[in-house]
């Protein structure tokens, strides 16, 4: 066999001294090869396409040799594909399955049987996949969803296409659900048409296949390769792609502009079900694409892969606003949004009325999940970060499909019963209820100020465990650095956004909060943490002392929640703010003068604000600490040298004797604020605002009544 490994448009990754490593093992080569596959998003999205590999193994109980099927399980990724991602099944047994298979109208009862053949009782869940692998006699076997491939299939002459282009050697199958159904048309189509290299299926994908993990990884290259090339070869000879532009995008700057002021209001609209998480693209593709005359004729069409389909839904919401539109008043974009969002909810209930089954499961979310900003960019909203950002990746897929298949023919997509038949398929419901129920925070977006150390990041890091999205900050750069490599180490960049920002500048908070709405869509809890520390005597405190407490601690509290408040309007989604103020609010103490005036201020000013902001369901409440040492940045600023003086003890000392004077005789943590702050946003104290929570290890002169 030939072997080219000079690809244009599709990376060739193998390499063969860490292939040699793994030489005798055909599931580690599995897992090796479909690793390269899913690293390269040109070859198949995330979650997409399926893997397998056939080895001869010991049957278990009569210790002859059987012939067994490895594949990628149900819900997972080829890229991150691991052994225990594996399902195992008996080849002969799924094959067997075929005497029992009554027909298309059994697809789902079969699923439930392929729990019959499993071989290895480790193994993941199979996926629906199966046996389109399984009725192949291939020892390796590739499924994956390229753009260039899924272009050909999806066109209307994609069957004449493949014929043409690869003379013979690629079979084709017409548009068929995944299903056992679809796995004996496979067979057919190959016994039917010996010694081809793989089969297309029609507005669904590519399969391919070898003797060898690494003759099935350049078979797979090879042919997509082959069709990108192809596509290239066209764009331009038809027409302008997408028939031209209609309208040039603003510059990026003013994209990003006008993205941030825009995306709450969408999240805010896009969350009348359930708070969701939005993200932001303004990619060349997507661009050419929505500033296009043929826009308005392709987007209402929706996708045609079911992996596309299942994550952007029927069709995106296109906004028929110019990208240089005036966005700042609120009540009038909402007004004029107002219609559109109606339009699109009523066409899917009537999407929904009309394709449902006497079984079919109760309607979901009406909202769009994809939603078109000509001459801006492309915005998706969903659960959490990761689907919202997978959302946008398969749209660019679906672009990149009609792109192609526009360019060599005419654009097809699934019919709406089909459609419908897979996002209400019983299979799907049924896998969507057996995911984890939704953490407390899922769906909720903070910005925690000073979070780079100590409490706020204590703080961030516990709402992203019950499920949050974070906007972490500080004014040092190296610290904020540090903070990002923690973060994204333990949690992944889904996770969590980082910026620069200085409480005390109005300007740098805006820039904060139009982060916040580009990587999640907005903000719903608002912790203000930053902080700092002076401890001397009265006569001892400068002018300076005074301006740069009261700037931070009370100026900066008062714009970060004013420039926040006007985020959560625009969402109208209520909301939290927490203040992390201190003991020194409440208890009078010797050498404090600026510090315990400036947290007194924050506190009442959060009482305050309790009272002006119920009406918009925002509640604000405060959590008052003492003593938290750990890593925070005010034991560094020569404060634990002044409260060591003022108590007459040494810094060594201040831990024990601030426990001590606690009537829990308890040392405070950074993580024991975190504790407290998920106790008035997890949901349990909605109806709570203008409270006081004192996390100090009991402090009798700073109890509140």
């Amino acid at each position: 066999m030939s072997i080219v490994t000079d690809f244009k448009h599709v990376n060739y990754l193998w390499d063969n001294t860490a292939a040699a490593k793994l030489e005798g093992d055909e599931v580690a080569l599995l897992i090796y090869r479909s690793n390269l596959l899913g690293a390269d998003l040109r070859l198949t999205n995330y979650g997409g396409g399926n893997t397998s590999c056939k080895t001869i193994e010991k049957d278990p109980l009569t210790g002859a040799d059987t012939e067994v099927m490895w594949i990628k399980g149900s819900g997972g990724d080829i890229g991150t594909l691991t052994r225990s991602g594996l399902a195992g099944l008996y080849v002969d047994r799924l094959r067997n399955l075929e005497n029992v298979y009554k027909g298309i109208e059994q697809e789902d009862e079969m699923v439930e049987l392929f729990n019959h053949c499993i071989y290895d009782l480790k193994s993941k869940a199979p996926s629906i996949d199966t046996p389109l692998h399984g009725f192949l006699p291939f020892k390796h076997i590739d499924h994956l969803h390229p753009d260039a491939a899924i272009a050909i299939a999806a066109a209307k002459d994609g069957k004449k296409i493949t014929e043409e282009l690869f003379k013979g050697t690629i079979g084709w199958v017409d548009w068929q659900r995944p299903g056992f159904d679809l796995g004996l048309q496979l067979k057919r189509c190959l016994a039917e048409n010996p010694g081809i290299r793989g089969i297309m299926l029609g507005s669904h994908g590519l399969f391919t296949w070898g003797d060898t993990a690494y003759e099935c990884y350049v078979n797979s290259l090879e042919v997509i390769e082959a069709s990108a090339e192809y596509l290239e070869q066209n764009y331009g000879k038809k027409g302008p792609v997408f028939g031209g532009q209609k309208i040039e995008s603003i510059a990026p700057e003013a994209r990003k502009k006008q993205a941030s002021a825009i995306a709450p209001i969408l999240r805010g609209f896009c969350s009348s079900e359930r708070h969701m998480v939005g993200h932001f693209t303004d990619d060349a593709r997507v661009l050419e694409f929505i500033n296009s005359n043929d826009l308005d004729r392709l987007a209402p069409l929706g996708t045609s892969c079911p992996d596309h389909f299942l994550r952007t839904k029927i069709s995106p919401l296109v906004l028929e606003l110019d990208a240089n539109a005036d966005l700042s008043n609120v009540a009038e974009l909402k007004e004029k949004l107002t219609p559109a969002f109606e339009a699109y909810r009523q066409m899917y209930k009537e999407y929904y009325e009309t394709c449902k089954h006497a079984n079919s499961p109760a309607i979901r979310d009406s909202n769009p999940v994809v939603i078109l900003y000509p001459g801006v960019g492309m915005f998706t909203f969903s659960k959490d970060k990761q689907t919202a950002r997978v959302a946008a990746e398969f749209y660019t897929n679906a672009i990149n499909v009609m792109k192609g298949a526009e360019a060599v023919s005419e654009y097809t997509s699934l019919p709406r019963q089909e459609a419908f038949d897979i996002e209400y398929w019983l299979l799907e419901e049924a896998k969507l209820s057996r995911m984890p129920k939704p953490k407390p925070l899922s769906g909720r977006i903070a910005l925690i100020t000073g979070s780079a150390g100590g409490i706020g990041k204590a703080i961030a890091k516990r709402f992203i465990d019950e499920g949050g999205v974070v906007v972490i900050n500080d004014n040092d750069s190296g610290r904020l650095e540090s903070a990002r490599s923690e973060f994204n180490a333990q949690y992944g960049k889904d996770a969590f956004a980082a910026v620069l920002l200085d409480v005390t500048d109005s300007a740098k908070i805006a820039n904060a909060y139009d982060e916040a709405a580009l990587a999640f869509g907005g903000v719903d809890i608002i912790v203000n943490c930053a902080g700092l520390s002076i401890s001397k005597p009265v006569q001892d405190h400068t002018e300076k002392d005074w301006d740069i407490l009261y700037d931070v601690l009370v100026k900066g509290q008062f714009l970060v929640t004013q420039k926040g408040i006007e985020v959560m309007r625009k969402q109208a989604l209520g909301g939290d703010v927490l203040n992390i103020v201190s003991k020194n609010a409440l208890v009078s103490g010797p050498n404090n003068a600026g510090y315990g005036s400036a947290k007194a201020a924050q506190l009442h000013l959060s009482r305050l604000n309790a009272a002006e902001l119920g009406g918009d369901g925002i509640r604000v409440n405060v959590v008052n600490p003492d003593a938290v040492i750990s890593d925070s940045k005010i034991w560094e600023s020569g404060w634990a040298e002044g409260r060591a003086k003022a108590y007459g003890i040494t810094v060594p000392e201040l831990p024990a004797y601030y426990a001590k004077r606690t009537l829990l005789n308890k040392i405070i943590l950074p993580e024991d604020i975190a504790n407290a702050c998920f106790v008035l946003v997890g949901g349990l104290m909605d109806k709570s605002t203008g409270n006081v929570l004192n996390v100090d290890g009991g402090v009798a002169m700073a109890f509140v009544r």
